[in-house]
Formats: C-alpha cells, structure tokens, sequence
C-alpha cells in the first residue's frame, strides 16, 4: 500500500502539461482562472472593519482576527487586504458567527508549531481528526482572490511513512478548514493552499457553497502532501461546489457519512484519488448513507481513479447505503479505472473481505458520457464493480461510455456480485476475457506541469 501511495501522490505535484486535453480545457491554475474568471462584487451597504496584518512569521494576529470577526458579526464585513498575511497561531472557535463577510484578498496563514497545534488543536472523533479553528453559525460568506495557507510542508515532513487510518498512528495533523453546525456557508474566489491533512471538512451543516476555488498541495521535499482531500463531510445536506480546480493528494471530492442533496459541476482535479463516494460504512453499529448526489463536467488527470464508490468491509465495520448518484461527462487521462466500485475498503485482502464482505447497499448509480483513456495500470481493464456478497446493488447504468486504454485491444469493463444489465458488456473478473485484459498491462507518459508550478 505505501508503494502504492508513493506512486499515486507523486502525481499530486504534477499536471498536464503532455496530456491530450480537449480544446479550451485548462492546464494549469492560471488557465484556470483565465477560463473561469471570479470578480469579487462588492457590498456598499455593509460596515468594513480591517485588523493590523502581521509583521513577519511569528507575529500571531490570532487575536486580532478573532476580535474582527466579532466586530463584523450581524452584517458587518472583515476585510484582509491584498499582499497583507496574517498569522493565525492559536485555536480559534468561531462558532458563534451570524450575517457576516469575509473578504480575503491577502493571505491567511497558519503557524508551522507541529507540537504546539497537536497539544492544542480542537478535536473531532471521525477517524481521529484535528483542527486549526471552528467555524459555525449562519449566513457566513468568505469570498476574495485570497489564499488560506495550511503552511503543510513541516507537516508532510514529520508524517512521511506514516498512515492517517492506521489505528496505531499518533502524528496528527490539522484540518485547513472545518465548520460545524453551519447554515448558508458561501466560500467564493479562495485559494486553499497546502493544507496539513484534509483541506475541507464540513459536518452537520447546510445549505453549503463553493465557487470558483482552487485547492492546491504541492511539496518541495521527497516527503508528499498526503490525505490532503479537497472537500470531505459528515451529515451534511444540500451542497454545491461550482468551478474547482484541484491539485492535491487524496480525494478530489468526497462526501462521507449522511450525505444529502449534493451538486458539483465543473472541476478538474489531478493526483487525486477519484470523485468519491465514501468511504463509508466504517464504524461498527452505525448507518451511514450518501443520496442523492449529481456531478457533471469534470476532468480527472493523472489519479487513482476517475469516478468512485468505496464502502468499508472487515470485522466490526457498519452499513448502510449509497442511492441516486449520477457521475456525468467525466473525461480521463491516465487513470486506473475511469469507474471503480470498491466494496473492499480500507487496504483488506480478498480473504478477509469474503469472511466479512460490506453491508452497504448500491443503487441507482449512473455513469453517463464517458470519455478518454486509463493509465494501462490493469491492462484493458478500464473500469471495475464489485458488488458485496452482503449488500443489494441494483439499477447501475453506463450510458455512452467510450474510455480507451493505452495498451490497445477491446478495452474491457469487469463486473462481481451485479446480476443485473449496465447498459453495456461487464464480465466477471474470473473470465477468460478479464484475466486478459488485466494481464495486458502498460504505462502511458505521465503528464507534468509547466516548471516552476504556477501557483
């Protein structure tokens, strides 16, 4: 597994500078935005307040943002200028926000203190996490052509090796932004920028919007910025991320536990792990689900996997359901499988996975307008399902789908446990046809961005 991971977060700090991509589609973040312009509309008709922005690295100004935001709260507006950083050093609860703006055009920055900030950051018991700040309340808009830096690379350093669900592991590293209990959170323009860990974490909150943000995670060592996910939840409803460019290491996007109502349209993501759904189903004892769930127009690059539904399996893991996904116009470029139902989830073998399959339901899933070509990985193999023994998996749907693989010949869709027509040929992974195909393994050029990066 960690060879693997090796391989895999390499791409992370590449892009697609080599790779075919269809006219019009952007290379890099500043492509991007020259594509995807974003405007920061101004509001004349709310107070503007400003705090001092720190004078070097160590200056924590913790105390004065959280004074800024008090001030702005019930209609005001916060505003960070331009070319000014503010070091954030302490833990900030920021829970109690209502009607207020925050305008970012400078840049938010967290201090590098790794004993500090494991002594002292908030705590979450979902898979162990930890945070820099909470946000919460209601009505919250950050928008700008700002960054918010994680400040990651000390971080990466003193976890290279490690595992983040390993159940032994103690190095723990902050999330770059986390809110709880929030209603009608608009972020809009940001620059989310070498988080330690997962970049986003949203739970039991909604009505949650992102427009026209970048996520980014690049290292400058051997040491590689891992579980950096771009958007990760727990119970959360009616959700939109609108225009993301991504370029990180794990998860381009990946709704967790008790999804409800998500939209995403218009992303492009590279190194990543795949438009995920899940994981889910970890825990023993618990229901979790993720439906209702629409993602269209997206370009995967250089990852794991394009489109992926994951559930866990093995001893004391829960259940649940994943219903009504659609994942449409996904075009690929060297991906494993350009779709992937992982019923075997976290890193099991094929044994233990039979004496304890998943207990999470699969259904009404559809795969439309599917285009590019895989990384030859596993051969002609270009997308793989794989039903539990344990769980229902009915109504999943390709609906023109041309994914080519690298190695040349009929590429191949493999299909375990599901008992029912795709829309197109699947055969099992037992069968003459798939043992071929997966046999017939090659690479394809690795696409790189530009050098030096743009961001």
């Amino acid at each position: 597994m960690k060879s693997y991971l090796i391989g895999l977060l390499a791409a992370a700090a590449v892009a697609l500078a080599d790779v075919e991509l269809p006219a019009g589609i952007p290379r890099s973040l500043f492509e991007f935005r020259d594509k995807h312009p974003y405007k920061v509309r101004r509001s004349c008709e709310r107070k503007t307040f400003r705090i001092r922005a720190s004078a070097n690295d160590t200056d924590d100004v913790a105390d004065e943002f959280l004074q800024g935001l008090r001030l702005a709260n019930h209609g005001g507006t916060l505003y960070l200028p331009k070319d000014k950083t503010f070091m954030i050093g302490k833990p900030l609860d920021l829970t109690f926000l209502d009607d207020i703006h925050i305008r970012l055009d400078g840049e938010i920055k967290f201090t590098n203190d790794t004993p500090y900030w494991q002594a002292n950051a908030f705590r979450h018991p979902f898979q162990n996490s930890i945070m820099f700040w909470k946000w919460g309340g209601s009505n919250i808009k950050i928008f700008g052509e700002g960054i918010l830096n994680g400040n990651g690379q000390r971080w990466w350093n003193e976890f290279s090796g490690l595992e983040i669900l390993d159940p032994t592991n103690a190095y723990l590293r902050p999330i770059l932004f986390y809110a709880e209990n929030a209603t009608g959170l608009d972020i809009e323009g940001i620059h989310f920028k070498d988080s330690p860990c997962w970049t986003t974490f949203f739970v039991t909150s909604k009505h949650i919007s992102l427009k026209d943000v970048a996520c980014t995670a690049e290292s400058k060592t051997a040491a590689l910025p891992k579980n950096t996910d771009f958007f990760d939840s727990l119970n959360v409803e009616h959700v939109s991320v609108e225009r993301a460019w991504v370029n990180i290491g794990d998860d381009c996007f990946s709704p967790k536990s008790n999804a409800t109502d998500v939209y995403v349209n218009t992303m492009y993501c590279n190194g990543t792990h795949g438009q995920s759904m899940g994981s889910i189903g970890q825990y023993a004892g618990e229901k979790s689900f993720i439906r209702d769930v629409h993602i269209e127009n997206v370009w995967m690059l250089n990852g794991q996997h394009g489109a992926r539904l994951k559930s866990w399996a093995g001893l004391n893991v829960g259940y649940g359901f994943i219903d009504n996904v659609t994942f449409k116009n996904f075009w690929n470029a060297n991906n494993e499988y350009s779709a992937f139902l992982d019923s075997c989830y976290f890193n099991i073998n094929e044994t233990t996975c039979s004496r304890y399959p998943s207990q999470v339901n699969i259904t009404n899933v559809l795969f439309e307008n599917f285009s590019g070509y895989t990384s030859g990985k596993y051969g002609r193999a270009v997308a793989r399902l794989t039903c539990s023994p344990n769980a229902v998996c009915e109504n999943i749907q390709f609906k023109n789908f041309t994914v080519t693989s690298p190695c040349g010949g009929a590429p191949v869709v493999i299909c375990d446990g599901i008992h029912e027509d795709i829309g197109i040929p699947c055969v099992k992974a037992t069968s003459p046809e798939a043992v071929a195909a997966l046999k017939a393994t090659c690479t394809t050029a690795q696409a790189a961005l530009p050098s030096a990066t743009p961001w």
